[in-house]
């Protein structure tokens, strides 16, 4: 793969940097433009960005204790400060938490803001996605005999196997998965519903798809067969369901927004 895209003297240019870069622009840029077309200042999309980006990387690196105690323990600073990667869900909820401060701050509706960045996260998600492939940062899948198979040679964690040998490209799954995502919720953002329903449909589909995926990677099972992330996915694809049910019942026209 390529994890440098190129180098002038001491100049790097990482394609994991990259392309989390660009993940943060285009989703602040489709927040800010949903903002505005909900009657909010579309600058505030901007500032919520920053804050769900800095908690999501530290909830990223605080998660990362949890899938890897043994090494934590081992030397807690040395984890803690190495560049060792970053762990999703805990990004997702440490972005999320970040997010739900901002938004009491500004003193706005946490479902009607959550919906505004509903089909940015997806988006923003699959183009990180992409920065792993090319980075080659372990988030490869198990030994595959398929055509699409990859060997990431250039790993930037160091390339586990011999010659000749390949993986399932489960990163690029996931980004195929989060844009498919992306382009449906950007389609239904224009029907009415009750608030936070779009934001609900996200998390259903992304913890379904990641649930799937995840059996095509390498991640250790934890309980009844089943990784850390997978538990996680049925939890929020539970919840996100429970919320879609409830708001179809309410049925409440005061509450339904979706404004051309």
């Amino acid at each position: 793969m390529y994890p440098v895209i190129f180098q002038i003297g001491p100049l790097t240019i990482y394609s994991f940097g990259l392309m989390m870069a660009l993940a943060f622009l285009v989703s602040g840029f489709l927040t800010a433009k949903e903002f505005a077309r909900h009657s909010m200042n579309a600058d505030l999309a901007w500032s919520l960005a920053v804050w769900a980006a800095i908690g999501g990387l530290l909830g990223a690196r605080a998660f990362l204790v949890l899938e890897n105690p043994q090494s934590f323990l081992r030397s807690p600073l040395h984890f803690l400060l190495s560049g060792s990667g970053f762990v999703w869900y805990g990004g997702f909820f440490g972005g999320i938490l970040a997010a739900v401060v901002w938004i009491k701050r500004q003193r706005l509706s946490v479902l009607d803001v959550f919906n505004c960045a509903a089909p940015a996260i997806p988006l923003g998600h699959a183009i990180g996605r992409i920065g792993c492939h090319l980075a080659g940062d372990g988030d490869w899948g198990k030994v595959t005999t398929l055509p699409w198979g990859v060997a990431y040679r250039n790993a930037i964690v160091g390339w586990p196997h011999p010659e000749g040998v390949l993986v399932h490209p489960t990163p690029l799954y996931e980004a195929a998965a989060y844009g498919a995502i992306f382009v449906f919720l950007w389609i239904q953002r224009r029907h009415p519903r009750a608030d936070g329903m779009l934001f609900s449909s996200y998390l259903f589909l992304a913890a379904i798809a990641r649930f799937f995926i995840e059996f095509l990677r390498i991640n250790p099972a934890i309980a009844l067969g089943l990784s850390l992330a997978q538990l996680i996915s049925i939890a929020l694809a539970f919840a996100a369901a429970a919320h879609l049910v409830w708001a179809r019942l309410q049925g409440d026209p005061v509450r339904m927004s979706g404004r051309t």
